[in-house]
This record gives C-alpha cells, sequence and structure tokens, in this order.
C-alpha cells in the first residue's frame, strides 16, 4: 500500500516510511491510496466475534499488504488486551467506555498499536534511535508515553502546556523516566503541536536525528483507532438479536483524529447512519459546518482541556478523504462545496458545540437521572446525542477518558468524591520530572541538538 500526502506534493510513501516520517517532506498527513471495503462474510461473522478477531480483520485491510499475517495479528491481539465496552446510560443512547486500558484514556488503543508497529518495522532501520515528538493537551501523552515504556530503540519527548493539563494526567507523563521525557512548554497546545510540525520540517535536526510522530497526524496513531467503532457495532448486533437499527455515533473532538478514524471505517462499510462531532468552546469545525469556511485560531483553555485545539490537524483528512472521486462514488455524494443542506460541511457529520457552564450542567443532569457519571469530554458527547438524535435512531457517544482523571473538576460540579482507580494512584505516587521550554522553536531545537 502507498500513502500520499493531503498536500499532493510529496512523493509517494510505503507504510513503513509514513509511520517512521509521521509526517509528509510537504507537511502533508498521509492517506492511503486505497480504502479497502470488507466483505459480507465479515458483516455475516462479526456479532460472533471477539474484540481481538474484529480489530484483526480490519488491521488487515489497512495493513496486510506491508506487514505479515502472524507479525499483524500478535501487534493487535498485544494492543488490545483490555475492552471498550458499550454501556447502556438510558434508552436508546449508550456509552462506549474507552477508558479501560492502562492510562484510562482512549489513546490507550492507538498509541499501543503504533509502539508495536514502529517496533517492527524498527529492526530494518539498521539499530538507530528512533525519537518520537508528541504535542499532548491532555491523553495523548500519558497513552504515548506509557506505549512507549522501556521499548528498546525508542525515545519519546512529550510536548505538554504548562498549567494546562489536570494533575493527575500530568503525573502520567511526566513521571516515568527511562526513555520518555517530558517537555513543559511556556503555552497553548497548538504552540507545542508547531513545535512538533515544525521540527519535522528543520533539515538540521533531521540529520542530526531520527524524527516520527505520535500524535494523530501519525497514520499509525489514528487508523487503529476504527476498531473500537467495528466493535461497539458488534455489540449492538448482539444487543438488539437480529433486530434491525440506525445507529449513529456523537465523538468530542479536538484534534478530530478520532472522528476520522470512524469515516474512515464508515467508507470500509461500517453502517452508520451519521456521526455528530461535538467541540467544546473551541469550535472551528462546527462553525466550518455552519458556514463553509474554515478559520482556524488559537484555541482556549476549557474543562474539557483535551480538546482544546484551535486548528485541528486532521481536519485536512476530512476535507481529503469526502474530495476523492473514489470514495464520492462509493458513498454517493457530489463534492464538499456543491453539497446542498450543510453549506460546504462534510458529508454525515452534524455539529455541536459547548460552553464550560453547559458541560457542568450536563454532567450534573445526567448524574441526577441516570447515575452515571461523565468526564467533561463525554459530556460534550452525551449532550450532542441527547439533543440531535432522532426517534428512529440508536446513539453512541465516546467517553474518552475516566472521570478520575478530571477528579478536582467532577468532583466539584458533582458534590462527589469520586474514587481513583489503582491505576491513577500508583502514578500519582511518582516524582515529576519534566524540562521548561519556551514556545521558541529555536529553543526546542537546541535543546535536540544537545540530545
Amino acid at each position: 500500500m502507498k500513502y500520499y500526502s493531503t498536500n499532493h506534493k510529496a512523493a509517494r510513501a510505503t507504510l513503513r516510511d509514513a509511520v517512521v516520517r509521521g509526517l509528509a517532506e510537504d507537511r502533508g498527513l498521509y492517506m492511503p491510496e486505497v480504502i479497502k471495503q470488507l466483505p459480507a462474510s465479515f458483516w455475516d461473522e462479526m456479532a460472533e466475534m471477539t474484540f481481538q478477531e474484529v480489530a484483526y480483520r480490519v488491521a488487515d485491510a489497512f495493513f496486510g499488504e506491508d506487514v505479515e499475517a502472524e507479525a499483524l495479528r500478535k501487534i493487535v491481539y498485544d494492543t488490545l488486551d483490555f475492552d471498550t465496552p458499550v454501556v447502556k446510560v438510558e434508552d436508546n443512547i449508550y456509552a462506549l467506555e474507552l477508558f479501560h486500558g492502562p492510562t484510562l484514556a482512549f489513546k490507550d488503543v492507538g498509541a499501543r498499536f503504533m509502539a508495536r508497529l514502529l517496533s517492527h518495522f524498527s529492526p530494518a532501520d539498521g539499530g538507530s534511535e528512533v525519537n518520537v515528538l508528541v504535542a499532548t493537551s491532555g491523553d495523548t501523552g500519558s497513552a504515548v508515553a506509557n506505549g512507549f515504556l522501556g521499548v528498546e530503540g525508542i525515545h519519546v519527548y512529550v510536548l505538554y502546556p504548562k498549567g494546562k493539563v489536570s494533575p493527575i494526567q500530568e503525573c502520567q507523563f511526566t513521571t516515568l523516566g527511562k526513555n520518555i521525557t517530558a517537555i513543559e512548554v511556556d503555552g497553548v497546545f497548538d504552540d507545542c503541536q508547531a513545535l512538533v510540525k515544525s521540527a519535522f520540517m528543520d533539515k538540521d535536526l533531521n540529520a542530526h536525528m531520527r524524527l516520527t510522530s505520535a500524535n494523530s497526524i501519525n497514520v499509525a496513531r489514528f487508523l487503529p483507532q476504527a476498531f473500537y467503532y467495528f466493535w461497539a457495532y458488534a455489540q449492538m448486533l448482539r444487543l438488539n438479536a437480529g433486530k434491525a437499527f440506525n445507529l449513529t455515533f456523537c465523538v468530542p473532538s479536538g484534534n478530530f483524529g478520532n472522528i476520522c478514524s470512524a469515516l474512515f471505517g464508515h467508507v470500509m462499510g461500517l453502517p452508520v447512519k451519521r456521526f455528530i462531532a461535538a467541540n467544546n468552546a473551541n469550535s472551528v469545525f462546527y462553525e466550518y459546518l455552519q458556514s463553509g469556511e474554515y478559520r482556524p485560531r488559537p484555541s482556549i483553555q476549557t474543562i474539557a482541556n483535551a480538546m482544546d485545539v484551535g486548528d485541528p490537524s486532521n481536519f485536512a483528512r476530512i476535507l481529503d478523504l469526502y474530495n476523492r472521486k473514489d470514495i464520492q462514488e462509493r458513498l454517493g455524494f457530489s463534492p464538499l462545496p456543491n453539497r446542498g443542506g450543510v453549506r460546504g460541511g462534510a458529508p454525515f457529520i452534524d455539529g455541536a458545540t459547548y460552553t464550560d457552564a453547559q458541560i457542568a450542567e450536563t454532567m450534573r443532569d445526567c448524574y441526577a437521572r441516570t447515575g452515571y457519571v461523565l468526564d467533561p469530554h463525554g459530556a460534550c458527547g452525551y449532550r450532542a446525542l441527547k439533543e440531535q438524535l432522532r426517534p428512529d435512531e440508536i446513539g453512541i457517544f465516546l467517553e474518552t477518558a475516566h472521570p478520575a482523571k478530571f477528579k478536582d473538576t467532577v468532583d466539584c460540579i458533582l458534590g462527589i468524591d469520586l474514587p481513583i482507580p489503582e491505576k491513577l494512584q500508583a502514578f500519582m505516587r511518582g516524582k515529576k520530572q519534566s524540562v521548561p521550554m519556551t514556545k521558541d522553536f529555536a529553543a526546542f531545537k537546541g535543546y535536540l541538538l544537545k540530545q
């Protein structure tokens, strides 16, 4: 399988090169030339499959041409040694709980898969160390750091905005040591992301060290997130026992890698009626759906901090996906600018945006009526789904992180003392180790050149 750049100026790349580079030479994001549709036999059998079996079949469609079957199976099975269950919250509304992995966040799936895939490719690199740069607004840093912890031949640099991640999130990647270095940037997430992207384009740095990214800009990070959408559908098949249903997914969205993987799943044949992208006050994508104009701007801080993104990287992938002629013919729609209904928006996607006050109100309402504890990000998804779900639909929103990762916020809003799982307590017992950094690229480059 070859991968092209969303900027369409760089040469085609192999999977190995796309994973190791992270970002194309023209600063575009890699996209697979072909997105395979899954055969009818898969849909007939999936209700009886395990999570790992479903995920392997999906992974084979993505990566089977480049990774031998047994190696890919091992990567998938090692990645998914935990479940992502669908849990009923109220009539026709379910939570897809993605917080049962080692760092209690949805990014465990993509981070663990990428770590194993990169390790699989490493022997072909002659033993030279691979340096992973990752910007985080919260959960990406902990998932990537823990996914790569102790992996031989790989060093991880986690860039995070000073004072803008929760204390529990921070301790999950600043207390590890070994091959993990936490860099505390005096800025916002977009500044961290800009430093990472600039590093990839810098000739001096790339001559000095081998760089790749573990953000959702990397194909090995975002594509595996499709696994749990297929698994959610398989669970709904079992719950509905052969009855037909219309399924809608609502995805709390920041950098848009998560919903982008779901859209790839839809192109592969996943029978979803529509998707809803739920934003916090960083509403760039929502505004695009309303106006057809994309106007990125600096992010603002909210209580749903992992979604504090003012210029989502994967927006480029969504535009590219739905402007491809092969995809338009497969799904049956015209190019984006000419579509009726949504002015310039993306097919099958609706949007929503919420203030901190609305998020808090939603958390209180859901807890009072159902007893279910939402984290601030899941609250955006739950509220958008509740407001927009149609009578003929069943809705699933994503609970992207355990609410205890935002304990201070959740306790204050709900008036409870939420227990902290042992997995999180173990991180909190560690000692913080971080490198202070300005948002100036010259300072960051200078630091890396000394490593």
